[in-house]
């Protein structure tokens, strides 16, 4: 009977899909088209220039979304998966296409974001009250980005200061004890721009692990952000981003009846001159470092990642055409006590070009990029992609690429670490195919995605330190893996209902043992309707996930879901407006990992005081 629901839930979104489609001559994003975008090329570019199969997500959909965390306003986006241990504060792993967490690169205001043990952001610790807009990439991108690009690539931007100063309070409470409270100030003055927030949340949580410990594990986080800018000349201005963002958890460990809790501390820091010398020539130069420090308690456990980046890059436009140059330096060091020596480091120095030609909406973009690292050598990526349309409204294009990821400090110099690691290395191709008329699109896009040398652990004897022990096992290039699928997307307005709704057919193996790789479902699919019904706006989301593994030899099984979510914004007073949102309005019992339970129905209901700004 379960399957036969499943079935026909899996039934009604590609034709809720075809019929929106039926209405429309379409293909288009949610976005303006008179939009830039940073993330494709790393310098701004309009969207409709790109190549790359990019997604936006501005603040007013964040709020509208009304989400508990960043992980769930990606998982909206057409060709993302997520999976979390338990609540919002526990472990959390974004899949782009398939592609491990640790193969998204992520920047907070250009501030690359990484952990040298686990390798990849710690989603569940970037507080979405600070961010401003997210820009996404699916698909490699190594040869823009340097090492970690090998699946996407998400840049985050903070809210910057505007002309006229807004303060801004938020306070909420919900299911799971769960108590928030925020305030902010925005504003600009002459050659100045500056902009605050502050963020504390506590949830009593709920028993993440039924089977074991039979305690509620909640959460305490909190968040600050700083962004100061200042325009001391026409066409040159600098710019100050600070993030501090702490995350403590609670989680049941491993045969544990103790009260376990994990600490995870994201930090960024960045400077960066932007300059236009001329109408031709603008360049950039921008120091960053970003830190990752996780620890546990009373079990004890620490590691510390630090990621410094130096970056100058110049473009020159002339017509239709962009050439770009960059040089970068990334520095990476992990303080863990279980690498020999404690304090490990390492470096790559690059160097980047970048060509691209738009003109009547025909568009071509070329990179190459060689990055030499200081331990294992050079490595050269390089990507070619273009646009072109046949017809009113059509869009084609088509990208190929070559990406790595560095295996991580602890994959090399841990007690299970081997210090001949190779870097894990991909080729990516993909076909799409948008039409877009007005309000309405319609869009497909395939791809093939094939890894090599994946870095996974092997249990039983092997070459590095813990080879011999009781638990014997190392980290080895013994992978091989093709991410491939169809991404379909769409959207229409009808009767004043905005509909928007994406179905991802994908088919992520190992292509040694042919299973599928691990908590990747072969469907996922969202459908989103969202409408002013004046005095309130309101918007519901329908997100259904098919069957996936939890394990590499496809033996544990977790079921499909389906989950409808509904959020509301409205009015109360001049200045006042209220905010709700419940998750998982059918109440569905599901797990993203195995074991871990899920909250359940869930409410949030919040009010947010935010005059208009003042000069």
């Amino acid at each position: 009977m379960k399957s036969t629901i499943q079935r026909a839930r899996w039934g009604v979104l590609p034709v809720a899909l075809a019929a929106a489609a039926a209405c429309l001559p379409a293909a288009a994003q949610t976005q303006s088209l008179a939009e830039t975008v940073v993330v494709a090329t790393r310098t701004e570019q309009p969207l409709t220039d790109v190549v790359a199969d990019v997604s936006i997500i501005d603040r007013e959909r964040i709020e509208a979304s009304g989400a508990a965390g960043l992980a769930d306003v990606l998982a909206q986006l057409p060709g993302i998966e997520i999976a979390r241990n338990g609540g919002v504060g526990g472990t959390t792993s974004v899949f782009i296409r398939g592609a491990e967490t640790r193969f998204v690169a992520v920047f907070i205001d250009g501030v690359r974001v990484d952990s040298q043990s686990t390798g990849g952001a710690a989603w569940n610790a970037l507080p979405l009250a600070h961010i401003d807009r997210i820009e996404v990439v699916r698909g490699p991108l190594a040869s823009v980005y340097g090492s970690d690009a090998l699946g996407g690539v998400v840049q985050i931007f903070t809210r910057a200061g505007e002309q006229g100063w807004q303060p801004s309070i938020d306070v909420g409470a919900g299911s799971h004890g769960t108590r928030r409270l925020g305030a902010s100030v925005r504003g600009a003055q002459g050659p100045w721009s500056l902009a605050l927030g502050v963020q504390r949340e506590l949830s009593d949580g709920f028993n993440v692990q039924p089977a074991a410990n039979p305690d509620r594990d909640g959460h305490r986080a909190r968040s600050a952000h700083m962004r100061l800018g200042w325009t001391p000349a026409a066409g040159h201005t600098l710019s100050l981003s600070a993030l501090d963002s702490r995350m403590e958890a609670q989680y049941d460990g491993y045969m544990s009846t103790a009260d376990d809790w994990a600490t995870q501390d994201v930090r960024t820091v960045g400077v960066t001159w932007d300059a236009r010398w001329s109408d031709v020539y603008t360049s950039r130069v921008a120091l960053g470092r970003g830190t990752d420090r996780y620890s546990t308690r009373p079990s004890p456990y620490q590691t510390n990642t630090e990621v410094s980046t130096y970056l100058w890059q110049h473009q020159w436009l002339q017509g239709p055409h962009r050439v770009q140059l960059g040089l970068e330096r990334r520095e990476d060091r992990l303080l863990n006590a279980s690498t020999t020596p404690n304090r490990t480091q390492r470096s790559q120095d690059a160097v980047a070009l970048g060509y691209g030609w738009a003109e009547r909406g025909h568009a071509l973009q070329v990179n190459v990029r060689h990055d030499d690292d200081s331990e294992f050598g050079g490595q050269t990526t390089a990507s070619v992609g273009a646009a072109w349309s046949p017809g009113p409204g059509w869009r084609l294009r088509a990208n190929a690429g070559t990406a790595f990821r560095a295996p991580t400090l602890f994959q090399r110099f841990s007690i299970y670490g081997v210090p001949s690691l190779q870097p894990e290395t991909s080729r990516n191709i993909e076909l799409g195919a948008q039409w877009r008329t007005g309000v309405h699109h319609v869009g497909a896009t395939w791809y093939r995605n094939r890894v090599r040398d994946l870095i996974q652990y092997v249990p039983g004897p092997g070459p590095c330190v813990n080879g011999s022990g009781t638990w014997a096992g190392c980290y080895d290039n013994v992978g091989w893996a093709t991410l491939r699928g169809w991404t379909l997307e769409g959207g229409t307005q009808m009767a004043g209902v905005r509909l928007t709704g994406s179905l991802d057919l994908a088919d992520p193996r190992n292509d040694l043992t042919g299973k599928r790789l691990a908590r990747r479902a072969a469907r996922h699919a969202t459908l989103r309707a969202e409408t002013t019904a004046a005095p309130v706006r309101w918007g519901v989301e329908w997100r259904l996930v098919g069957q996936r593994w939890d394990d590499a030899a496809n033996t544990k099984r977790l079921g499909g879901y389906g989950l409808v979510n509904v959020s509301l914004r409205g009015a109360l007073a001049r200045d006042w407006q209220w905010l709700a949102r419940v998750d998982n309005l059918g109440g569905q019992a599901y797990e993203t990992a195995r074991g871990y339970a899920t909250g359940g129905r869930s409410v949030f209901v919040g009010v947010q005081w935010t005059p208009a700004p003042s000069n």
